[in-house]
């Protein structure tokens, strides 16, 4: 082994087991220096690993502060060679015609407005005016047959089919006048035989049709038998 392998492998040996600035004895595992209270570099871990290296290497160690230096050195070297590669793009951008002025901005301008119908101008009595809506009277609706009522200003004849007392007699003369009309009966209706002096009180009254003369009543009082209603019979009704 040379003489200097041999001054390297005890620098490395006197960097592990003293204190790099008064050279006490140190253990392996010691933080501090005893004697003067330095911080010792650790001889275990990657830092030791390079610092063994660097001995071994070069025979001589400045310190552990050289890896800080160096990743600084290292961090500015790459720093710088990033500055020169834009710089060398930008000047390589504008010799191609490149520009790098800002774009130019649009101007959006109002819309004119459109002339309404009251700006314009001229005579406009001859034009023409939409007529005025017209509405029609509805027709009054038709009586259902077996609803009627017998009318308020006349006198005449009919054809009494049934009589039911007022006391609970109207749902029986509703239902009588509807199977009346369902069987095709005409005029077909109820009136309260109170309201007429040619009649009894105190009855609903189911009728049909409406006669000016005894003679029609009667030649009709034959329809309304076969139609069911057996008891039918003329009668005069007057106010």
């Amino acid at each position: 082994m040379s003489s200097k392998s041999t001054e390297r492998d005890s620098a490395i040996e006197a960097a592990d087991h003293t204190c790099p600035r008064c050279g006490a004895q140190r253990e392996f595992d010691q933080k501090y220096c005893l004697e003067c209270g330095l911080a010792l570099p650790t001889v275990a871990g990657r830092v030791s690993g390079l610092r063994r290296r660097w001995l071994r290497r070069l025979g001589w160690y400045p310190g552990d502060w050289v890896w800080a230096s160096l990743l600084m050195l290292l961090v500015a070297a790459v720093g710088t060679a990033s500055a020169i590669a834009f710089t060398r793009h930008d000047a390589s951008a504008k010799s191609l015609g490149y520009s790098t002025s800002p774009l130019p901005v649009a101007t959006v301008r109002e819309p004119t407005a459109i002339p309404t119908t009251n700006s314009l101008t001229g005579d406009t009595s001859t034009l023409p005016v939409a007529p005025e809506p017209t509405t029609t009277a509805s027709a009054a609706p038709r009586p259902v047959n077996g609803r009627l009522a017998w009318p308020a200003d006349r006198n005449g004849w009919t054809i009494v089919l049934v009589s039911y007392p007022k006391t609970n007699g109207l749902p029986s003369a509703r239902a009588t006048a509807a199977r009346a009309a369902k069987a095709n009966l005409p005029r077909v209706g109820i009136l309260d035989s109170s309201g007429f002096a040619s009649l009894q009180p105190g009855y609903f009254v189911v009728f049909t049709g409406i006669y000016g003369t005894k003679t029609e009543a009667d030649g009709s009082v034959s329809t309304a038998r076969q139609a069911g209603f057996s008891g039918a019979y003329s009668r005069q009704i007057s106010r």
